[in-house]
Parts: structure tokens; C-alpha cells; sequence
């Protein structure tokens, strides 16, 4: 599994390796339907899966990997040089292991890896969450044998290789519970897997507005490393109630104690509030592919199962105004929970483990 970066490209990927893992324990138990695997993971190291993946239990391998997309000038050219010894590294690390299937969730390690698997006859599936796919994902599209995909209308990228199967989800999210909204309300913001700035900026802005609002509200964020100390100060300086925290690890934990959610709207984002059932406030990220985030966030808005906040109208008097507005009314948190319940797709990650057995059937 090449998986490797953001929350994004990893948490999608654990789902399915805790699926095949999972099957595997059933072979043990005498189901003779299960197929046990080895699972191996591949990422580079520098982003959240050196501390992810080891502790959900995989093994991980890096390689030297830089991106390419989104940048330019000498970062750009010095990125294009390290592309070579990605190659080399992935095909080293392809013969020793000798996978019977390869997946890959998108980003710049997926590209090589999927590249050099499909050179070598390996089959190749690729998992595209979004409804719009990212530059590796398209560009990937000729060589990948299966495509597994979160949405119907992502399909046109991918004619005759696509299979819609949902995104998937770690069970934790779908064994949230659902929360009796009472006083104290608790807000839980999330940018992301980094963090947003953006978000981050807007909520201290907020605070002053917050701390005279009543009844009170609790606040657990999660701000990134580059924003916990300033963060953490403004609570600290308006004496909040606040946990703040650089990463939160066990964030189905930190859903079951939300009344709403403030969050980012990419795929994996999306898909664990509609598995945990959480009402919502979503600021789409701008610069992200395509607007895929907005695309996102605007499926929800649809169905009345969250609110959509565009960044460039982020402001503290409007952030403050749809959060009371919200928490005033458990009635409406209530039924936006049932409506972005109702998006969920709890069999995501075992479609996508048939893929992966199947794959392995046809070689």
C-alpha cells in the first residue's frame, strides 16, 4: 500500500488494511471464504504515517519522495532530481518484496510506485476519494487496473476501470455513538490533518465573541504543529475552556463529545462525519484540486447535513452566528445527523478488500 503525506492519503488506506486484517484473523478461526494477506506499507517517511501506520500495526518502509504539483521555481527542479531515485528505490523495494497487488491512494509516492508495479505486470488498484481526482490520480488512469471510487461521477475519469465502492472508513467513526445535545455545547474544530491556518486565525478571532456568548461553549481543537503555541496561548489569555491540541489521535473519541464539528472539506473528512454522524460547519479548503473540497461540502449542504462556510467569507461575526445558531436548536444538530448519516457507506473498505482478493484471484 502506497499511502504516504496527509490524513487523507493514509486514514483511507488503515481502513482497508484493518479490513484484510480482519479477514485474515477469520481464516485463523477456521473461515475458509478469508484470505490472509501480508500487508506492507510504503510512504516517505517525513509525514504522518512514520507515526500512523507503526501504531496501528503495519509495517512501514520509506522511500525518498518529492512533489512535483502545485509548486515551481528551483524547489520545483530540485523535487523533478529526487524523482529518479524514487524510481530506483520503489523498484528495489518491488522485487524484494514481490507484491501480488499494489495500491496506491493518490499523491506524489503513489505515482512512481503504481508506475513501476504496472511495468512489471503487477496488478495495480488505485482508491480516488474525491469527486474530482487529483494530477497522480488522472494521470494514472491508463495504467491502473481496478479504480476504486467515492463517488458515481467520478467514473468519466476512469471508463471501464471504475467501481464505485464509497470511501472508506475506520469502524471506530461508525461506533460513535449519537450525543444528547446539552449545555455546556462542545465544538470540535479540525483543519485538517496539518491543520489551516485560515481556520485556526478565524477561531482566535472568535474567542472574544465566545467567551460572552451563553450558555458557554467547550472547545477542542486541533491546530497543527505550526499554530499550537498561539493557539493554546489566546485560549489560555481569554480563560476558555479549550483543549488544544498539535494532532488528535483518537479523533472518534473527540466526535462522541462534539455537539458539531468544525472542519475542512476533503474526501476522508466527509466521510468520517457521515460514518460518526456529526452535524457540521465546513470551510472547504480553496487552493485544493479543481475545488474537489467545495464539491464535497456542497453534497452535504444539499441534503441539510452541514453548513457551508466558503473561506473568503470566513469571518469571526459569521463563524460565531452559525455555530449559535446551530447549537441553539438540538432539534436541527439532530436531524443534520441524521441526514449526513444517511451519506455514510459502511461496506467501503470490504468492496474495496474484494477488489484487492480478486486482483489477486485473476493473476
Amino acid at each position: 500500500m502506497a499511502a504516504g503525506g496527509t490524513g487523507g492519503h493514509i486514514f483511507p488506506a488503515l481502513a482497508v488494511a484493518e479490513e484484510l486484517r480482519g479477514r485474515g484473523k477469520d481464516q485463523e478461526r477456521g473461515d475458509s471464504a478469508s484470505a490472509g494477506c501480508v500487508i506492507q506499507f510504503l510512504g516517505t517517511g517525513r509525514g504522518l504515517e512514520a507515526r500512523l501506520i507503526p501504531a496501528a500495526g503495519f509495517p512501514l518502509r520509506t522511500v525518498r519522495a518529492a512533489g512535483l504539483v502545485g509548486i515551481g521555481g528551483w524547489k520545483q527542479l530540485r523535487n523533478l532530481l529526487v524523482l529518479p531515485r524514487t524510481l530506483v528505490e520503489a523498484a528495489i523495494f518491488l522485487r524484494e518484496f514481490q507484491p501480488d497487488v499494489v495500491v496506491g491512494m493518490g499523491g506524489y509516492l503513489a505515482g512512481p510506485v503504481m508506475l513501476e508495479a504496472a511495468l512489471r505486470d503487477i496488478p495495480t488498484i488505485l482508491i480516488e476519494p474525491n469527486a474530482i481526482p487529483g494530477f497522480t490520480n488522472r494521470a494514472l488512469a491508463p495504467l491502473v487496473r481496478v479504480a476504486a471510487l467515492g463517488f458515481e461521477e467520478t467514473a468519466r475519469f476512469y471508463p471501464s476501470k471504475g467501481c464505485v465502492t464509497g470511501h472508506p472508513v475506520r469502524k471506530a467513526f461508525y461506533e460513535v455513538r449519537a450525543k444528547e445535545h446539552a449545555p455546556p455545547y462542545t465544538l470540535l474544530i479540525l483543519g485538517g490533518s496539518q491543520g489551516s491556518a485560515a481556520i485556526n486565525q478565524c477561531v482566535v478571532e472568535s474567542l472574544p465573541l465566545f467567551a460572552s456568548q451563553r450558555p458557554p461553549v467547550v472547545f477542542i481543537h486541533q491546530t497543527g504543529e505550526r499554530d499550537y503555541n498561539t493557539v493554546r496561548k489566546a485560549y489560555q489569555d481569554r480563560a476558555l475552556t479549550g483543549e488544544v491540541h498539535a494532532f488528535i489521535d483518537d479523533v472518534p473519541e473527540a466526535f462522541a463529545r462534539a455537539d458539531l464539528v468544525l472542519s475542512r472539506s476533503g474526501a476522508s473528512s466527509v466521510a468520517e462525519l457521515a460514518a460518526a454522524g456529526k452535524a457540521s460547519i465546513l470551510v472547504p479548503f480553496p487552493a485544493a484540486a479543481e475545488q474537489h473540497q467545495v464539491k464535497n461540502a456542497r453534497a452535504l449542504e444539499r441534503v441539510s447535513a452541514a453548513r457551508l462556510i466558503l473561506q473568503a467569507e470566513l469571518t469571526s461575526g459569521r463563524l460565531v452566528r452559525e455555530v449559535q445558531d446551530l447549537l441553539a436548536s438540538p432539534e436541527r444538530l439532530g436531524k443534520m445527523e441524521r441526514a449526513v448519516r444517511g451519506l455514510a457507506r459502511p461496506d467501503a473498505a470490504a468492496r474495496i478488500a474484494d477488489l484487492i482478493e480478486e486482483a489477486v484471484r485473476s493473476r
